[in-house]
């Protein structure tokens, strides 16, 4: 594990077959709000805390506690099973990492779950796809308040096994662009360690939080799980809340940051 960060186990939980969300900050806060999404709506016991000298120094305060800029929830293990990928384990961030800390986290989360015999790592984006309106100009997939619109989803293996779970739940392959930021890492990490990890891509506005985008990936994640039943209708009926919510925490974070490191992003 990198020296740089590191994980400290606050409760001890037998993860062993789990799937591993990462919830890093995305395009739109994809990631961070699906995180928080199945955090709240699996009822989530938190387990552990990543850290580092160089994260912010910020505490997150709720329900009266203080909370670690990073931090690891995870569900109730389900049988003796050692492909349990029902059982969910969400490292959950509000706050940018700096492009110094993206590889050391992800080579720490990685290294986590291996530790723990995890099954696999899925890792929720935000993809930024321009589109040509009527005029010749560029727009976005779709504008707040498009609750209907359908969105497209993408994914990305980094093992063969992750593109046949990916395939299996009806997710089209991402052939060409770039993915950079902790998911691109994990890709790497995880196909030069023959670990499985997979991308899950969805449109996504890049100048707000975008609440239907992640809502869109849930309904993916249900799918690619094993007895798991999300309804991910309260996300698209509570959008505007959360992406007020999140918009704020993610503006009070920003500031504490010596600098404002660019948001990762994804190209097609």
């Amino acid at each position: 594990m990198s020296e740089d960060v590191k994980i400290y186990e606050l409760k001890r939980a037998d993860v062993r077959g789990a799937t591993v969300i990462d919830g890093f900050p995305s395009v739109g806060l994809v990631s961070s709000i699906t995180a928080n999404y199945l955090i709240n709506t699996m009822k989530l016991t938190q387990i552990g805390i990543m850290d580092s000298v160089y994260f912010p120094t910020v505490s997150l305060i709720r329900d009266g506690k203080p909370q670690n800029p990073v931090r690891i929830y995870a569900s109730e293990k389900v049988g003796d099973s050692e492909d349990n990928r029902d059982q969910i384990v969400v490292f959950i961030s509000e706050f940018q990492p700096p492009p110094n800390l993206v590889k050391p986290i992800a080579s720490a989360l990685l290294d986590w779950a291996e530790d723990q015999r995890c099954k696999m790592v899925v890792s929720p984006e935000g993809l930024v796809i321009d589109r040509e309106d009527e005029e010749g100009s560029s727009a976005p997939a779709e504008t707040p308040g498009d609750e209907n619109t359908s969105l497209d989803i993408y994914g990305v293996g980094s093992t063969k096994e992750a593109r046949t779970i990916l395939n299996g739940s009806g997710v089209s392959e991402f052939t060409e662009g770039v993915i950079t930021g902790v998911a691109g890492v994990l890709l790497n990490e995880g196909r030069r360690r023959d670990f499985t990890v997979a991308t899950i891509l969805a449109e996504a506005h890049p100048d707000y939080p975008d609440a239907r985008a992640a809502a869109r990936i849930i309904e993916t994640i249900n799918k690619m799980l094993l007895h798991i039943e999300l309804d991910a209708k309260p996300l698209y009926d509570e959008a505007g809340r959360i992406e007020s919510q999140l918009k704020l925490i993610h503006k009070q974070t920003k500031t504490k940051q010596p600098s404002s490191p660019a948001r990762p992003s994804m190209y097609s």
